[in-house]
């Protein structure tokens, strides 16, 4: 006859058998497709003499997340949609979008796109985070911090963020006093802004 010490070890021996052999089952990630119709970056950039700006389209994107964390994602800027949205007559704004697009600035006949991969996503408070990822602006990859105000639910993604791009890392020097000190009051600023809206959804 089995008596209850015997019971009591079979049971506990069935219960740590169950605990190994029964797989821990993780939750799928996230993935959210960008919108590029409803999503839209905007760009700033100062000089001496007053400043000028502009759009730039995002291609295509993706963002990662484990249904709390943001764990990766991409996102693609099309370098020739670039335009400008404060010079009224066309030919001056057609000069400056061409002077953009030149070897003097983006390259963007050798380099059409600039992506941005995100690396970490750091919560801070509210919907308040620390965003760190590899960008890419003519072959050239620097990583870059910013702060960004994220909402997301099961279905949806939306972020704004004002991201400040040191353009000389990227081999944009025209212009730039830190390169040219006798330029004077012709000198454009190293900085500019990129601020973006990106709005996903989940497959």
């Amino acid at each position: 006859m089995i008596n209850k010490i015997t019971m009591s070890f079979i049971a506990a021996a069935a219960v740590t058998a169950f605990a190994f052999t029964t797989p821990i089952v993780k939750k799928a990630a996230t993935t959210y497709t960008v919108d590029t119709k409803t999503t839209t970056a905007t760009w700033l950039g100062k000089k001496v003499t007053g400043q000028h700006t502009g759009a730039v389209n995002i291609s295509k994107g993706s963002i990662i997340s484990d249904g709390k964390n943001i764990t990766g994602g991409t996102i693609e800027f099309d370098m020739n949609s670039i335009t400008n949205t404060d010079l009224t007559d066309p030919e001056w704004n057609a000069k400056l979008v061409g002077h953009l697009k030149s070897e003097d600035f983006f390259n963007v006949a050798k380099n059409p796109t600039a992506t941005f991969v995100i690396t970490k996503a750091v919560f801070k408070s509210g919907n308040d985070y620390d965003v760190t990822g590899k960008l890419t602006i003519k072959g050239i990859t620097n990583e870059i911090t910013f702060p960004a105000m994220i909402k997301m639910d099961a279905k949806t993604f939306v972020t704004v963020a004002k991201i400040t791009i040191n353009r000389t890392k990227f081999d944009i020097k025209y212009g730039s006093a830190s390169f040219f000190e006798s330029i004077g009051d012709k000198a454009i600023s190293d900085d500019f802004e990129l601020s973006v809206n990106v709005v996903a959804s989940a497959k």
